[in-house]
């Protein structure tokens, strides 16, 4: 089941997420659902507060080329446990602003751990896309956005358009 993305500004994305206790069956189906929105959208990453669930869950797949097999990722309480000194420059987007893009700055490489779909610990480094999307979408469990490392006008400017947005769109439904 395909869920609605929210759209900045919306409160729910800048509250922090709590830990998922316990992994059950309507957390793991909900993970399947996440990655079928994220699919859809289409987009690389989603984190469970971007469709209004306040549970530190995300999930990614970095596999953009055609003909390459997906690798989708299910994270249960992601946390990053290293990062490198040396950074990285990547134009982030994201599915809660729609159409909006800016380069971002992060470590280069990082070192995450998390629970899988079945409980068990994973830990694994990631470089390049991958460490920035893993990155960006665990900021969202932290109710952070890509937005927030901009410059105070830039941001502005870019909620601006956002509150435009919203306000097409409720027209558009009410019509």
């Amino acid at each position: 089941m395909k869920h609605s993305i929210l759209i900045h500004p919306d409160p729910r994305l800048k509250k922090v997420c709590a830990p998922v206790a316990d992994l059950s069956d309507k957390l793991r189906l909900l993970a399947d659902d996440m990655l079928e929105t994220m699919y859809a959208a289409p987009g690389i990453g989603l984190a469970a507060p971007q469709i209004g669930v306040m549970d530190r869950l995300i999930v990614l797949d970095c596999e953009k080329e055609e003909g390459v097999e997906p690798k989708p990722l299910i994270m249960f309480n992601p946390e990053i446990i290293s990062a490198s000194d040396e950074t990285n420059v990547y134009e982030e987007g994201c599915l809660s602003i729609p159409d909006q893009y800016a380069e971002v700055t992060r470590p280069k490489e990082v070192e995450v751990q998390w629970l899988d779909r079945d409980g068990n610990q994973q830990r694994q480094s990631f470089d390049g896309l991958w460490a920035t999307c893993v990155q960006h979408e665990i900021d969202h469990l932290d109710g952070k956005l890509f937005i927030d490392y901009l410059k105070p006008l830039k941001r502005q400017m870019i909620t601006r358009k956002m509150q435009k947005l919203k306000k097409e769109r409720a027209r558009a439904k009410g019509a």
